[in-house]
């Protein structure tokens, strides 16, 4: 703990306060690991989005053997088409799951937080029911869940829980970093409550990478294959004459799916709440301009990316729906919602301290009492 002087808010007073400075009592190889591992992940969804957008998901239809084989001793010769996709994704992901333990071990060893040392056991969990759920979309293929198709209701889930697994990577790569919790600036003035506002766009990207996974794993092609407009309206009609007239006219019809009403609605939702997130992303970009030091410059750089993400969604459409561009589109998704979730932690760290140090007071008998914390500081 080191004291620190600082310019309050009560009449011009200094007020000495007290704040923690150093939040890592481990080593720093945990931090370059976690990042390491974070980084393998995001490899993970990468493959895992190629493999979807190619339709080669059940290319290897058993599990957890390849072919009756071991997976790990499958032999290379037979490496071949979308059989290949599949089982490198397999195989890279059974090593993210080694990683994921031995991170949460070394956490376990060398950290002195235990809501870090916590987090390291929910990954280790979590990458292990991941696993469990790639390998239930393979065996369940054909089993209705709640009347959803088995092949939908289990990627829709996997696709999920590997977006906020490779979060929480990020985060405990961001935690483990040494001194990552001084992120108070004696220059700046944070725009209050800007930490909330971030969040909930975070929790729309979650809610946007939900609708692209579930307009993924129905394997239709693509239901509006125009952009920005669709069938050349801004809301296409989805009565059964528009329908029939639709399918009549699609050509590269995916496994012999037509189009449905729902399969509309859900791409037109996707555009739209496209759409509030570029927008949320304009505002957010102003908001930390009025912000100096690294806060401004992290801010638009993740501002930044929603344009870049915008821009292969309608690549995407425009290319109709290629593997490469697709995958890409997949990649960009997930690293706006994992930045974003890191930010948004050191947002609400940082925003804590600058209450603690900054917060308006009341002046009691040579005390100084923040209002956000509760907690009395003397005034010297």
């Amino acid at each position: 703990m080191a004291t620190r002087e600082r310019w309050g808010v009560c009449s011009g007073q200094r007020q000495s306060v007290s704040t923690q400075t150093r939040h890592l009592s481990g080593s720093s190889w945990l931090h370059y690991w976690a990042c390491f591992t974070a980084l393998w992940a995001l490899g993970v969804v990468c493959i895992g989005g190629l493999v979807t957008s190619k339709g080669v998901g059940m290319a290897v239809p058993d599990w957890p053997t390849t072919y009756g084989y071991n997976m790990f001793f499958f032999p290379i010769s037979q490496w071949t088409g979308g059989i290949f996709h599949e089982h490198v994704h397999r195989l890279v992901a059974s090593l993210l799951g080694l990683w994921t333990v031995i991170l949460a071990v070394g956490l376990q060893w060398r950290e002195t937080r235990p809501f870090v040392r916590r987090a390291g056991w929910v990954a280790a969990l979590l990458v292990v029911f991941q696993g469990l759920l790639g390998g239930t979309r393979v065996v369940l293929n054909a089993v209705d869940v709640f009347g959803i198709p088995g092949s939908i209701f289990f990627g829709v889930l996997h696709a999920t829980t590997a977006q906020v697994f490779l979060s929480l990577l990020v985060c405990l790569a961001m935690v483990t970093r040494s001194g990552w919790g001084m992120a108070v600036d004696p220059g700046v003035r944070p725009v209050a409550r800007l930490g909330a506002v971030w969040a909930g766009l975070v929790a729309l990207v979650l809610v946007q990478l939900v609708i692209a996974a579930s307009m993924r794993h129905q394997h239709a092609g693509l239901a509006i294959p125009d952009f920005p407009l669709a069938y050349g309206q801004l809301y296409p009609g989805t009565d059964a004459g528009t329908l029939e007239a639709i399918n009549q006219r699609r050509t590269g019809i995916v496994d012999d799916a037509p189009v449905t009403a729902f399969q509309i609605h859900l791409q037109m939702l996707h555009r739209m709440v496209a759409v509030v997130l570029v927008a949320g992303a304009v505002w957010l970009w102003t908001v930390v301009g009025k912000e100096g030091g690294a806060w401004r410059w992290r801010g638009r750089l993740w501002c930044g990316l929603f344009a870049i993400q915008f821009l292969l969604g309608a690549a995407t459409v425009w290319s109709h729906k290629a593997a490469d561009i697709a995958t890409i589109h997949v990649a960009v998704g997930a690293t706006i919602l994992s930045t974003g979730s890191a930010l948004v932690l050191a947002r609400f760290a940082m925003e804590g301290q600058f209450l603690r140090a900054f917060g308006p007071c009341e002046t009691r008998g040579g005390f100084t009492k923040t209002a956000a914390s509760g907690r009395p500081v003397r005034v010297t």
